[in-house]
């Protein structure tokens, strides 16, 4: 008989990855309908664009060429060892540990939400460019956001645990 509560873990994790999945493609689908393939918009001038560009690569362009293609298999089995590791986590960790599994949640989410752009596109739908004068910061989406916020979470959440593993 599973121990009263254990389930708890695994339906916020799923509860926050299916919110940061669904929040990630619904601003991508804004995107799309409304900006044209490389169209920008500026929202602050000589800081902030909306954009609609692709990126077949990972974090910062990493592996952004358009002559290869096994970078999305790397991708998509890296997406499917992540999760792996969510739910591994999610299961040893102790029942009232809160920001681990909402962080764990938005990883999965956020990593999910790639991996459908990747397997619709071939690439991800980027959004979001941030820049002062010639400096652009790469553009990035709502599932990039959420794994990030999910990884500070996870990290976060174990600097309170401490060293002994408690909660302090």
């Amino acid at each position: 008989m599973a121990e009263p509560g254990k389930d708890t873990r695994y339906r916020v994790v799923l509860g926050v990855g299916v919110g940061a999945l669904v929040l990630d493609q619904l601003t991508k689908l804004w995107v799309m309908a409304s900006l044209p393939y490389y169209g920008a918009v500026t929202v602050i001038p000589g800081f902030f664009d909306l954009v609609n560009i692709r990126n077949r690569g990972a974090a910062f362009g990493f592996l952004n060429r358009s002559d290869i293609e096994w970078q999305f298999w790397l991708f998509f089995a890296a997406t499917l060892v992540s999760a792996g590791v969510i739910f591994m986590l999610a299961r040893s960790a102790q029942r009232g540990e809160k920001l681990l599994f909402w962080g764990l949640g938005m990883v999965l989410g956020g990593a999910v939400g790639n991996l459908v752009d990747r397997i619709r596109f071939r690439a991800v739908v980027d959004f979001l460019d941030f820049y002062v004068g010639q400096w652009h910061w790469p553009a990035f989406n709502v599932a990039d956001i959420a794994i990030c916020c999910g990884a500070l979470l996870v990290c976060l959440s174990m600097w309170l645990k401490g060293p002994s593993g408690r909660a302090s």
